[in-house]
Protein backbone atom coordinates (compact mmCIF):
# COMPACT_ATOMS: atom_id res chain seq x y z
CA UNK A 1 0.00 0.00 0.00
CA UNK A 2 1.56 3.48 -1.20
CA UNK A 3 1.60 6.52 0.93
CA UNK A 4 -1.02 8.70 0.45
CA UNK A 5 0.19 11.57 -2.13
CA UNK A 6 -2.29 14.26 -1.11
CA UNK A 7 -2.05 16.79 2.05
CA UNK A 8 -5.58 15.68 2.32
CA UNK A 9 -4.48 12.21 2.49
CA UNK A 10 -1.92 12.61 4.53
CA UNK A 11 -3.95 15.02 7.12
CA UNK A 12 -6.55 11.97 7.72
CA UNK A 13 -3.79 9.05 7.28
CA UNK A 14 -2.31 11.00 10.83
CA UNK A 15 -5.92 11.48 11.87
CA UNK A 16 -6.79 7.79 11.62
CA UNK A 17 -2.76 6.91 13.21
CA UNK A 18 -3.69 9.71 16.31
CA UNK A 19 -6.88 8.29 17.31
CA UNK A 20 -5.57 4.58 17.21
CA UNK A 21 -2.62 5.61 19.31
CA UNK A 22 -5.09 7.31 21.67
CA UNK A 23 -7.29 4.53 22.15
CA UNK A 24 -4.42 1.98 22.84
CA UNK A 25 -2.71 4.51 24.82
CA UNK A 26 -5.88 4.64 26.90
CA UNK A 27 -6.74 1.70 27.18
CA UNK A 28 -3.70 -1.08 26.64
CA UNK A 29 -1.08 -0.13 28.97
CA UNK A 30 -1.98 0.44 32.29
CA UNK A 31 -1.79 4.21 33.73
CA UNK A 32 1.00 4.97 36.45
CA UNK A 33 -1.02 7.57 37.78
CA UNK A 34 1.95 10.21 38.70
CA UNK A 35 3.17 7.71 41.02
CA UNK A 36 6.57 9.13 40.78
CA UNK A 37 5.50 12.72 41.13
CA UNK A 38 3.75 11.61 44.48
CA UNK A 39 6.84 10.97 45.99
CA UNK A 40 8.41 13.87 44.71
CA UNK A 41 5.40 16.11 46.10
CA UNK A 42 5.12 14.41 49.67
CA UNK A 43 8.33 14.67 50.10
CA UNK A 44 9.23 18.08 49.01
CA UNK A 45 5.74 19.24 51.17
CA UNK A 46 6.74 17.13 54.13
CA UNK A 47 10.26 18.62 53.93
CA UNK A 48 9.05 22.74 53.64
CA UNK A 49 5.79 22.39 55.21
CA UNK A 50 5.77 19.95 57.84
CA UNK A 51 9.65 19.97 59.33
CA UNK A 52 10.24 16.22 58.21
CA UNK A 53 13.25 15.00 56.68
CA UNK A 54 13.44 13.46 53.04
CA UNK A 55 14.28 10.52 53.47
CA UNK A 56 11.73 9.68 56.55
CA UNK A 57 8.84 10.06 54.12
CA UNK A 58 7.12 7.33 52.20
CA UNK A 59 3.79 7.93 50.39
CA UNK A 60 0.76 6.35 52.67
CA UNK A 61 0.14 2.81 52.68
CA UNK A 62 3.46 1.67 50.42
CA UNK A 63 7.26 1.42 51.18
CA UNK A 64 7.83 3.74 48.73
CA UNK A 65 9.87 7.20 49.49
CA UNK A 66 12.66 9.47 48.09
CA UNK A 67 15.89 7.81 46.76
CA UNK A 68 17.66 10.52 44.76
CA UNK A 69 20.72 12.40 45.61
CA UNK A 70 19.55 15.67 48.35
CA UNK A 71 19.94 18.32 45.31
CA UNK A 72 17.08 16.99 44.16
CA UNK A 73 14.86 17.40 46.67
CA UNK A 74 16.44 20.88 46.39
CA UNK A 75 15.40 21.17 42.66
CA UNK A 76 11.74 20.18 43.11
CA UNK A 77 11.08 22.63 46.05
CA UNK A 78 8.43 24.56 43.31
CA UNK A 79 6.71 21.60 44.12
CA UNK A 80 6.15 22.72 47.82
CA UNK A 81 3.83 25.74 46.46
CA UNK A 82 1.41 23.31 44.06
CA UNK A 83 -1.46 21.96 44.39
CA UNK A 84 -1.98 18.42 43.47
CA UNK A 85 -3.68 18.99 40.05
CA UNK A 86 -1.22 21.84 39.07
CA UNK A 87 1.98 19.60 39.84
CA UNK A 88 0.44 16.95 37.72
CA UNK A 89 0.19 20.03 35.09
CA UNK A 90 3.24 21.09 35.77
CA UNK A 91 5.05 17.83 35.48
CA UNK A 92 3.10 17.12 32.15
CA UNK A 93 4.34 20.57 30.64
CA UNK A 94 7.56 20.39 31.44
CA UNK A 95 8.18 16.79 30.21
CA UNK A 96 6.52 17.99 26.68
CA UNK A 97 9.23 20.59 26.88
CA UNK A 98 11.94 18.53 27.87
CA UNK A 99 10.71 16.08 24.72
CA UNK A 100 10.58 19.00 22.48
CA UNK A 101 14.43 19.68 23.20
CA UNK A 102 15.69 16.17 22.96
CA UNK A 103 13.42 16.10 19.32
CA UNK A 104 15.11 19.14 18.23
CA UNK A 105 18.74 18.48 19.16
CA UNK A 106 18.12 14.93 17.74
CA UNK A 107 16.50 16.13 14.33
CA UNK A 108 19.77 18.47 13.70
CA UNK A 109 19.19 21.36 11.35
CA UNK A 110 17.78 19.39 8.96
CA UNK A 111 14.77 18.72 10.48
CA UNK A 112 12.63 21.10 9.01
CA UNK A 113 12.60 19.85 5.57
CA UNK A 114 10.80 16.61 7.28
CA UNK A 115 7.70 18.43 6.87
CA UNK A 116 4.38 18.58 9.52
CA UNK A 117 3.57 14.61 8.15
CA UNK A 118 6.87 13.17 9.02
CA UNK A 119 6.59 14.52 12.28
CA UNK A 120 3.32 13.87 12.85
CA UNK A 121 4.19 10.44 12.25
CA UNK A 122 7.14 10.45 14.41
CA UNK A 123 5.37 11.95 17.14
CA UNK A 124 2.25 8.91 16.85
CA UNK A 125 5.48 6.25 17.08
CA UNK A 126 6.53 8.14 20.12
CA UNK A 127 4.04 7.67 22.01
CA UNK A 128 3.69 4.12 21.92
CA UNK A 129 7.60 4.09 22.96
CA UNK A 130 6.83 2.39 26.45
CA UNK A 131 9.59 4.18 28.15
CA UNK A 132 8.47 7.66 27.20
CA UNK A 133 5.21 6.87 27.75
CA UNK A 134 6.09 5.79 31.45
CA UNK A 135 7.94 8.68 31.76
CA UNK A 136 5.10 10.81 31.74
CA UNK A 137 2.73 9.04 33.21
CA UNK A 138 4.70 8.20 36.44
CA UNK A 139 5.35 12.15 36.19
CA UNK A 140 9.12 10.90 36.03
CA UNK A 141 12.05 13.21 35.57
CA UNK A 142 14.42 11.22 33.05
CA UNK A 143 13.37 13.02 30.08
CA UNK A 144 14.61 16.51 31.69
CA UNK A 145 17.95 14.64 32.47
CA UNK A 146 18.52 13.67 28.55
CA UNK A 147 17.39 17.21 27.86
CA UNK A 148 20.14 18.74 30.06
CA UNK A 149 23.13 16.65 28.96
CA UNK A 150 21.68 16.96 25.35
CA UNK A 151 21.53 20.60 25.66
CA UNK A 152 25.96 20.79 26.11
CA UNK A 153 25.94 18.93 23.26
CA UNK A 154 24.11 21.98 21.71
CA UNK A 155 25.98 24.42 23.04
CA UNK A 156 29.37 22.70 21.75
CA UNK A 157 27.74 22.66 17.93
CA UNK A 158 26.69 26.33 18.40
CA UNK A 159 30.59 27.15 19.53
CA UNK A 160 28.70 27.83 23.03
CA UNK A 161 31.52 25.81 24.92
CA UNK A 162 32.23 27.88 27.62
CA UNK A 163 29.42 26.22 29.82
CA UNK A 164 29.26 22.65 28.31
CA UNK A 165 28.92 20.73 30.67
CA UNK A 166 27.01 22.23 33.15
CA UNK A 167 23.98 20.01 31.75
CA UNK A 168 25.86 16.76 32.52
CA UNK A 169 27.15 18.41 36.10
CA UNK A 170 23.46 19.21 37.50
CA UNK A 171 22.24 15.79 36.14
CA UNK A 172 23.97 13.95 37.76
CA UNK A 173 23.31 15.74 40.89
CA UNK A 174 19.74 14.98 40.64
CA UNK A 175 21.30 11.10 39.66
CA UNK A 176 24.14 9.45 39.51
CA UNK A 177 25.07 7.73 36.16
CA UNK A 178 25.25 10.92 34.36
CA UNK A 179 28.37 11.11 35.39
CA UNK A 180 29.45 8.25 32.62
CA UNK A 181 29.45 11.92 30.11
CA UNK A 182 32.28 13.21 32.17
CA UNK A 183 34.24 10.60 30.93
CA UNK A 184 32.76 10.95 27.25
CA UNK A 185 34.12 14.51 27.90
CA UNK A 186 37.52 13.60 29.06
CA UNK A 187 37.88 10.44 26.53
CA UNK A 188 36.82 13.29 23.76
CA UNK A 189 39.40 15.44 24.70
CA UNK A 190 37.47 18.23 26.41
CA UNK A 191 39.05 18.64 29.55
CA UNK A 192 37.63 21.86 30.25
CA UNK A 193 33.94 20.42 29.78
CA UNK A 194 34.79 17.75 31.69
CA UNK A 195 35.94 20.26 34.72
CA UNK A 196 32.99 22.06 34.60
CA UNK A 197 30.57 19.35 34.95
CA UNK A 198 32.58 18.36 37.61
CA UNK A 199 32.17 21.67 39.69
CA UNK A 200 28.61 22.17 38.61
CA UNK A 201 27.92 18.51 40.03
CA UNK A 202 30.06 19.15 43.44
CA UNK A 203 28.28 22.72 43.97
CA UNK A 204 25.19 21.60 43.83
CA UNK A 205 25.26 18.77 46.08
CA UNK A 206 27.48 21.02 48.05
CA UNK A 207 24.45 23.45 48.39
CA UNK A 208 22.33 20.23 49.34
CA UNK A 209 24.44 19.90 52.38
CA UNK A 210 24.12 23.39 53.31
CA UNK A 211 20.41 23.19 52.82
CA UNK A 212 19.96 19.85 54.55
CA UNK A 213 23.12 18.23 56.38
CA UNK A 214 21.27 15.61 58.14
CA UNK A 215 19.77 14.37 54.64
CA UNK A 216 22.86 14.74 52.67
CA UNK A 217 24.78 12.75 56.02
CA UNK A 218 21.97 9.84 55.39
CA UNK A 219 22.19 9.79 51.77
CA UNK A 220 25.42 9.68 51.12
CA UNK A 221 26.80 6.84 53.99
CA UNK A 222 23.73 4.71 54.25
CA UNK A 223 20.46 4.92 51.53
CA UNK A 224 23.30 4.93 48.23
CA UNK A 225 24.80 1.86 49.80
CA UNK A 226 21.10 0.13 49.70
CA UNK A 227 19.48 -1.10 46.73
CA UNK A 228 16.94 -2.11 48.59
CA UNK A 229 15.76 1.36 48.94
CA UNK A 230 14.72 1.29 45.70
CA UNK A 231 13.43 -1.83 44.90
CA UNK A 232 13.54 -5.42 44.53
CA UNK A 233 16.73 -6.70 41.92
CA UNK A 234 14.87 -9.11 40.13
CA UNK A 235 12.21 -7.24 39.05
CA UNK A 236 11.56 -7.87 35.20
CA UNK A 237 11.37 -3.81 34.51
CA UNK A 238 14.91 -3.88 35.84
CA UNK A 239 16.41 -4.28 32.62
CA UNK A 240 19.93 -3.27 34.00
CA UNK A 241 23.11 -6.42 34.00
CA UNK A 242 21.78 -6.55 37.67
CA UNK A 243 18.85 -7.14 36.87
CA UNK A 244 19.79 -10.11 34.63
CA UNK A 245 22.15 -11.97 37.29
CA UNK A 246 19.20 -11.41 40.10
CA UNK A 247 16.76 -12.76 37.95
CA UNK A 248 19.27 -15.86 37.55
CA UNK A 249 19.86 -16.07 41.50
CA UNK A 250 22.84 -14.60 41.52
CA UNK A 251 21.79 -10.99 43.21
CA UNK A 252 25.54 -10.64 44.32
CA UNK A 253 27.64 -7.68 43.78
CA UNK A 254 30.94 -9.46 42.71
CA UNK A 255 29.62 -11.14 39.49
CA UNK A 256 27.83 -7.69 38.53
CA UNK A 257 31.10 -5.39 39.06
CA UNK A 258 33.14 -7.56 36.64
CA UNK A 259 30.25 -7.51 34.23
CA UNK A 260 30.20 -3.82 34.50
CA UNK A 261 33.93 -3.52 34.35
CA UNK A 262 33.84 -5.48 30.79
CA UNK A 263 30.88 -3.51 30.22
CA UNK A 264 33.05 -0.16 30.46
CA UNK A 265 35.95 -1.32 28.62
CA UNK A 266 34.05 -2.01 25.90
CA UNK A 267 32.01 1.06 26.10
CA UNK A 268 35.82 3.12 25.96
CA UNK A 269 37.56 0.75 23.06
CA UNK A 270 34.37 1.29 21.13
CA UNK A 271 33.30 5.53 22.38
CA UNK A 272 37.43 5.81 21.01
CA UNK A 273 36.87 3.88 17.94
CA UNK A 274 33.91 6.28 17.18
CA UNK A 275 35.44 9.43 18.35
CA UNK A 276 38.60 8.73 16.20
CA UNK A 277 36.43 8.33 13.26
CA UNK A 278 34.54 11.84 14.24
CA UNK A 279 31.69 10.37 14.71
CA UNK A 280 30.28 11.95 18.67
CA UNK A 281 26.81 11.30 18.18
CA UNK A 282 27.58 7.29 17.97
CA UNK A 283 30.19 8.10 20.93
CA UNK A 284 27.11 9.88 22.78
CA UNK A 285 24.82 7.01 22.03
CA UNK A 286 26.98 4.18 23.45
CA UNK A 287 27.76 6.21 26.47
CA UNK A 288 24.08 6.15 27.41
CA UNK A 289 23.51 2.26 26.57
CA UNK A 290 26.66 1.77 28.92
CA UNK A 291 24.99 3.54 32.05
CA UNK A 292 21.77 1.95 31.69
CA UNK A 293 23.63 -1.43 31.57
CA UNK A 294 26.31 -0.66 34.50
CA UNK A 295 23.65 0.94 36.63
CA UNK A 296 22.37 -1.58 39.41
CA UNK A 297 18.62 -0.66 38.31
CA UNK A 298 17.63 0.35 35.30
CA UNK A 299 13.55 0.40 35.21
CA UNK A 300 11.65 0.31 31.62
CA UNK A 301 11.23 3.72 31.93
CA UNK A 302 15.22 4.65 32.04
CA UNK A 303 15.49 3.76 28.53
CA UNK A 304 14.28 6.99 26.99
CA UNK A 305 17.85 7.06 27.07
CA UNK A 306 18.11 4.81 24.02
CA UNK A 307 16.80 7.35 21.86
CA UNK A 308 19.56 8.82 20.23
CA UNK A 309 20.48 5.23 19.81
CA UNK A 310 17.46 4.75 17.40
CA UNK A 311 18.28 8.43 15.78
CA UNK A 312 21.88 7.21 15.00
CA UNK A 313 20.91 3.60 13.38
CA UNK A 314 18.30 5.81 10.82
CA UNK A 315 21.40 7.88 9.91
CA UNK A 316 23.78 5.41 9.50
CA UNK A 317 21.55 3.64 6.65
CA UNK A 318 19.42 0.99 8.62
CA UNK A 319 16.29 2.22 9.29
CA UNK A 320 14.73 -0.83 9.46
CA UNK A 321 16.69 -2.65 12.41
CA UNK A 322 16.04 1.13 13.97
CA UNK A 323 12.83 0.50 13.46
CA UNK A 324 12.09 -3.22 14.62
CA UNK A 325 14.24 -2.22 17.84
CA UNK A 326 12.08 0.28 18.35
CA UNK A 327 8.80 -1.87 18.35
CA UNK A 328 10.37 -4.05 20.57
CA UNK A 329 10.56 -1.22 22.94
CA UNK A 330 6.90 -0.39 22.44
CA UNK A 331 5.03 -4.08 23.22
CA UNK A 332 5.48 -4.15 27.02
CA UNK A 333 6.79 -7.93 26.30
CA UNK A 334 8.89 -8.16 29.49
CA UNK A 335 5.58 -8.38 31.32
CA UNK A 336 4.62 -11.73 29.99
CA UNK A 337 7.46 -12.92 32.33
CA UNK A 338 6.85 -11.48 35.48
CA UNK A 339 5.71 -14.53 37.89
CA UNK A 340 8.15 -16.63 36.40
CA UNK A 341 11.58 -15.77 34.19
CA UNK A 342 12.42 -19.50 34.66
CA UNK A 343 13.88 -21.47 31.74
CA UNK A 344 15.63 -20.34 28.15
CA UNK A 345 12.07 -18.47 27.40
CA UNK A 346 12.33 -16.51 30.66
CA UNK A 347 16.02 -15.57 30.56
CA UNK A 348 15.52 -14.00 26.94
CA UNK A 349 12.32 -12.78 27.08
CA UNK A 350 12.10 -11.00 30.22
CA UNK A 351 16.10 -9.87 29.73
CA UNK A 352 15.20 -8.80 25.69
CA UNK A 353 15.28 -4.65 26.86
CA UNK A 354 18.70 -5.33 28.68
CA UNK A 355 19.87 -7.69 24.90
CA UNK A 356 18.89 -4.80 23.11
CA UNK A 357 20.66 -2.47 25.02
CA UNK A 358 23.86 -4.87 24.90
CA UNK A 359 23.42 -5.20 20.95
CA UNK A 360 23.58 -1.57 20.70
CA UNK A 361 26.43 -1.05 22.84
CA UNK A 362 28.36 -3.92 20.18
CA UNK A 363 26.76 -3.25 17.28
CA UNK A 364 25.76 0.62 17.21
CA UNK A 365 27.44 2.00 13.73
CA UNK A 366 30.39 4.12 14.65
CA UNK A 367 31.86 6.50 11.67
CA UNK A 368 29.61 5.12 9.37
CA UNK A 369 27.17 7.52 9.28
CA UNK A 370 27.47 10.23 6.30
CA UNK A 371 25.61 13.00 8.40
CA UNK A 372 26.80 15.69 10.40
CA UNK A 373 27.85 14.92 13.24
CA UNK A 374 27.88 16.44 16.95
CA UNK A 375 31.23 18.28 18.06
CA UNK A 376 33.03 16.78 20.92
CA UNK A 377 36.56 16.38 18.77
CA UNK A 378 39.55 16.72 20.29
CA UNK A 379 40.89 20.28 20.30
CA UNK A 380 43.18 22.98 21.71
CA UNK A 381 40.03 24.37 23.72
CA UNK A 382 36.78 23.39 24.56
CA UNK A 383 34.99 26.27 22.14
CA UNK A 384 34.11 24.87 18.88
CA UNK A 385 33.82 27.04 16.17
CA UNK A 386 30.40 27.54 14.64
CA UNK A 387 29.24 24.68 12.29
CA UNK A 388 29.79 25.74 8.42
CA UNK A 389 27.14 24.53 5.56
CA UNK A 390 29.19 22.41 4.64
CA UNK A 391 29.80 20.36 7.82
CA UNK A 392 26.50 21.08 9.61
CA UNK A 393 27.05 20.42 13.44
CA UNK A 394 24.10 18.14 14.51
CA UNK A 395 22.66 15.98 17.88
CA UNK A 396 25.69 15.43 20.34
CA UNK A 397 23.57 12.27 21.14
CA UNK A 398 23.77 11.67 24.86
CA UNK A 399 22.19 8.58 26.73
CA UNK A 400 21.95 8.48 30.37
CA UNK A 401 20.04 5.63 32.62
CA UNK A 402 19.81 6.19 36.40
CA UNK A 403 21.25 4.48 39.06
CA UNK A 404 17.82 5.34 41.26
CA UNK A 405 14.27 5.75 40.48
CA UNK A 406 11.71 8.14 42.24
CA UNK A 407 10.49 6.04 44.75
CA UNK A 408 12.03 3.10 47.32
CA UNK A 409 11.69 2.09 50.73
CA UNK A 410 11.60 4.57 53.68
CA UNK A 411 12.45 4.72 56.96
CA UNK A 412 9.16 5.97 58.28
CA UNK A 413 5.68 6.82 57.50
CA UNK A 414 4.48 10.37 57.67
CA UNK A 415 1.28 11.55 56.95
CA UNK A 416 0.50 14.86 55.87
CA UNK A 417 -2.14 16.75 54.27
CA UNK A 418 -0.30 16.64 50.87
CA UNK A 419 -0.54 12.80 50.92
CA UNK A 420 -4.07 13.25 51.66
CA UNK A 421 -4.12 16.01 48.50
CA UNK A 422 -3.44 13.06 46.19
CA UNK A 423 -4.57 10.49 48.00
CA UNK A 424 -8.13 11.77 47.55
CA UNK A 425 -8.20 11.71 43.70
CA UNK A 426 -6.81 7.73 44.15
CA UNK A 427 -9.14 4.19 43.77
CA UNK A 428 -9.46 1.81 46.52
CA UNK A 429 -6.43 0.52 46.10
CA UNK A 430 -3.25 2.63 47.51
CA UNK A 431 -1.07 1.06 45.53
CA UNK A 432 0.33 2.63 42.06
CA UNK A 433 -2.16 0.25 40.21
CA UNK A 434 -5.47 1.08 42.08
CA UNK A 435 -5.80 3.61 39.53
CA UNK A 436 -6.63 0.84 36.99
CA UNK A 437 -7.04 -2.09 38.61
CA UNK A 438 -7.58 -3.74 41.86
CA UNK A 439 -4.39 -4.76 43.85
CA UNK A 440 -2.94 -8.14 43.79
CA UNK A 441 -1.43 -10.15 46.26
CA UNK A 442 1.93 -9.46 44.31
CA UNK A 443 0.87 -5.20 43.50
CA UNK A 444 3.56 -5.40 40.47
CA UNK A 445 2.29 -8.31 38.80
CA UNK A 446 2.36 -8.81 34.70
CA UNK A 447 -1.18 -7.36 35.47
CA UNK A 448 -0.69 -4.49 37.82
CA UNK A 449 2.53 -3.24 36.26
CA UNK A 450 1.86 0.77 37.76
CA UNK A 451 4.96 1.08 39.78
CA UNK A 452 8.56 0.50 38.97
CA UNK A 453 9.37 -0.51 42.07
CA UNK A 454 8.24 -3.15 44.81
CA UNK A 455 6.40 -3.37 48.04
CA UNK A 456 8.54 -6.00 49.37
CA UNK A 457 12.62 -5.38 49.10
CA UNK A 458 15.03 -8.37 49.76
CA UNK A 459 16.61 -7.50 53.58
CA UNK A 460 19.73 -5.30 52.85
Amino acid sequence: MSPPRTDRGRALLVLTLAAAVTAFTATVPLLRDFFDLRVYYGTVHTWVHHGGRIYDYHVPGTAYGFTYPPFAALAMLPLAGMGRHTAIAASLLVNLAALAVVLRILAGPGRQRHGWYRWSLALCGLALFEPLRDTFSFGQVNLVLLALVLGDSWLLATGRGRWAGAGIGLAAAVKLTPALFIGLLLLAGRRRSAGVATAVALAATGLAAWADPGASRFYWTEALWDTGRVGRLDYVSNQSLQGVLARLGEPGRALWAVAALLVLCVWAARTRRALTAGDRAAAFALTGATACLISPITWVHHLVWLLPSFAVLARAGHPRIAGALYAVLCTSVVWLWFDDASGIDGFLGSNIYTWITLGLLLGLPAGQSSAARPPLARSANDTAPAPSAARPATVAVRDQSESSSGAGEAAAATGTPADADFDRARSASREPTGSTRPAASKPQSSSSRASSYTVNPPPA
